[in-house]
């Protein structure tokens, strides 16, 4: 078996990570797919498109799922783990990944990419890309800032962020790049499939320049309605989720983020913008 052919996948049943291991096996990869729970709805129609679905723990990975492996794809997921486990998870699959000998890491990073921004999920990816990187992987780092998702997936809680706080703490005009799940895995199997072009480098991924006043009147001409928001004090939404997101919102209102759309498009050309994505949509 071509064991150049295969690609460990982390978070295998989540946006990025299904994304990710729905394009490769679409471009012919072998997928090892990581996942908590083998028994879901979404890792059985994972391995029912082919993938090899595996249990694994994040925080404490077996090796042997790595073993073999040309490439893994690494992404966290604070808003399940917990800040502190994202990080902890971050350093266990690059310890796994070097162990193996793995050629291509390929981190799902985000945010603006600079340090020492007071948004703990945003630094916590530059705490993980460095231990990364002093394990001397081979490495590409993805890095979107706004996911579409953010307004319509309900474990975003849209109605109360994006329509309601987020607006008043980042401000109606602020343009932010957006950009959508999917779309990060077509990057992803361009990236794999071309090492000496991406190995070493961080993209910033964006398919549009939108501001949340933008995205609303597009919302309004795909749906033919605004979309639905839901009043909530910010006191409460902190009990909720926490108060790193309401402090990446005040970021945003006073770093403005500047940002080139062509580094994606080179890669992907199709990649969505904010109307296409809406037109494609279906919503609750």
């Amino acid at each position: 078996m071509d064991d150049t052919r295969l690609v460990v996948v982390t978070g295998a049943t989540g946006r990025q990570g299904g994304a990710v291991a729905r394009h490769l096996l679409a471009a012919g990869w072998r997928v090892r797919a990581l996942t908590r729970n083998p028994s879901s709805p979404a890792s059985s129609r994972l391995a029912a498109a082919g993938a090899e679905v595996v249990r694994a723990d994040l925080a404490s990975p077996d090796p042997s799922a790595f073993v073999g492996a040309h490439g893994v794809f690494s992404v966290q997921n604070p808003m399940i783990s917990g800040l502190d486990q994202e990080v902890h998870q971050g350093r266990a699959v690059g310890d796994a990944a070097a162990a193996a000998g793995v050629r291509h890491v390929v981190y799902a990073s985000a945010g603006p990419g600079v340090p020492d921004t007071g948004v703990r999920q945003w630094d916590n990816k530059l705490v993980v890309r460095a231990h990364l990187e002093s394990l001397g992987l081979p490495l590409t780092v993805l890095r979107p800032m706004a996911f579409m998702e953010l307004m319509t997936d309900k474990d975003f809680y849209p109605s109360v962020s994006m329509w309601h706080l987020m607006p008043k703490l980042i401000g109606d005009d602020r343009p932010l790049p957006w950009f959508c799940a999917d779309d990060v895995g077509a990057v992803a199997a361009k990236v794999f499939a071309d090492p000496n072009r991406f190995v070493g480098v961080e993209l910033p991924l964006g398919a549009d320049v939108r501001t949340i006043g933008e995205c609303r009147e597009l919302w309004r001409e795909t749906h033919g309605r605004a979309p639905r928001g839901f009043p909530m004090p910010i006191w409460l939404f902190h009990r909720f989720v926490g108060d790193d997101l309401t402090r990446m919102w005040r970021w945003l209102r006073t770093h403005p983020v500047a940002f080139d759309l062509a580094v994606t498009r080179a890669i992907v050309p199709s990649a969505r913008t904010v109307r296409e994505w809406l037109v494609q949509r279906t919503y609750p």
